[in-house]
């Protein structure tokens, strides 16, 4: 595996020293962006994008074109996964993912099988098409969703408000879903390495429905699978590191018992207090975060002012890296994320130097 040129997100998930903070965002490719949104009407629909790997290797590719980004994410769904189980999905406009199966009775449940990786080579191959187009430019970054976030949907049959069914099976019948649970690891251990093996460099676990559990039934039904996946993956490959992030959404709590999974780094959604964060986990792990996404809606000077405090509370640490606290929002401005990028790299860097005023400069220029 070539080494990027930009090798700064990297070095940073790996705690190493670097020249500035890097950033990426969440859903940086996706329908903020007039190309995205003209990509996806020329696919047809969601998952016709999704699946053919020379338009996700476009949209993967247009943040990067607008923005000084670090990183590249891969286009893909976490649903990917579970359709490939037969589950079936679908997306309905206004209402967000379906499964035309939802995994509720016991006979159901106790047939299903590990996703069969034939029917994810469109992901695989869109993961060596990106790696090819970015021409070792910037690390490509890997992800799935976590085995409890994707048996939400699962057994929910798509979004819910309040996961009842889910719930339901929790506390009545643990086991089963128990064995959704190890079905869903085990393919998504197999799902994250042959991603590293097509060229991803850096891979990531989106637990977004982690939060909505208990203390006890997050370490039982959440967290000790993705210590399993953690301890399942690839973390070397053609003599590279490969990190591994964690990210629970509403996992604030959880923080010292997340960077105990042996993760490179963990994902922080904005609720949390970076610079606490930062002590609590003692420099055992990485941190990627944590802006409000809410942020994008205000002002550059606000995006700008909000953007150096989250800087300034790791102050010139190593093992930072800028992103937002969740996903961004379709309807932000995008000039507002160039400022949010422009002021990461002008106001680390002057941090690094031990130049606040600097930097406070060289982000008021980037408002103008």
């Amino acid at each position: 595996m070539t080494r990027p040129v930009n090798d700064t997100l990297l070095r940073a998930l790996l705690r190493q020293p670097t020249d500035y903070t890097p950033v990426w965002l969440m859903r940086q490719a996706g329908r903020y962006l007039p190309e995205y949104r003209s990509t996806r009407e020329r696919a047809g629909s969601f998952m016709e994008l999704c699946q053919s790997p020379a338009l996700a290797t476009e949209v993967t590719l247009q943040p990067l074109a607008r923005f000084p980004l670090d990183a590249a994410i891969l286009f893909s769904d976490i649903l990917t996964v579970p359709d490939a189980m037969g589950l079936g999905l679908s997306f309905v406009e206004g209402e967000g993912p379906r499964f035309a199966t939802a995994l509720r009775h016991e006979d159901q449940i106790l047939a299903l099988n590990e996703a069969p990786l034939e029917k994810l080579r469109y992901v695989f191959d869109a993961v060596s098409e990106i790696r090819h187009a970015l021409k070792d430019s910037v690390p490509l970054i890997g992800f799935s969703g976590s085995p409890f976030t994707l048996a939400c949907y699962m057994v929910e049959g798509g979004s819910s408000d309040d996961f009842r069914h889910i719930k339901t099976m929790l506390y009545s019948r643990p086991d089963l879903l128990h064995h959704i649970l190890s079905v869903t690891a085990a393919s998504v251990t197999r799902y994250l390495n042959t991603q590293i093996e097509h060229g991803a460099q850096a891979v990531m676990i989106f637990d977004t429905w982690g939060g909505i559990l208990s203390t006890p039934a997050y370490h039982e039904f959440s967290l000790a699978y993705m210590r399993q996946i953690v301890a399942g993956l690839q973390r070397e490959h053609d003599g590279e590191r490969v990190p591994v992030i964690l990210f629970t959404k509403g996992g604030g709590q959880w923080l010292s018992d997340l960077a105990d999974t042996g993760c490179d780094a963990l994902g922080l959604d904005w609720t949390v207090d970076l610079a606490q964060a930062h002590t609590l986990v003692g420099g055992r792990v990485a941190l990627q975060g944590n802006l409000d996404p809410g942020v994008l809606f205000g002002s550059p000077q606000n995006v700008a002012a909000e953007t150096r405090s989250i800087l300034d509370a790791v102050g010139n640490c190593t093992g930072h890296v800028f992103n937002l606290g969740h996903g961004i929002s379709q309807h932000t401005p995008h000039d507002n994320v160039r400022v949010l990028v422009d002021t990461v790299h002008s106001h680390s860097r002057a941090l690094r130097a031990g130049n606040t005023a600097e930097a406070a400069k060289h982000a008021d220029v980037a408002n103008r």
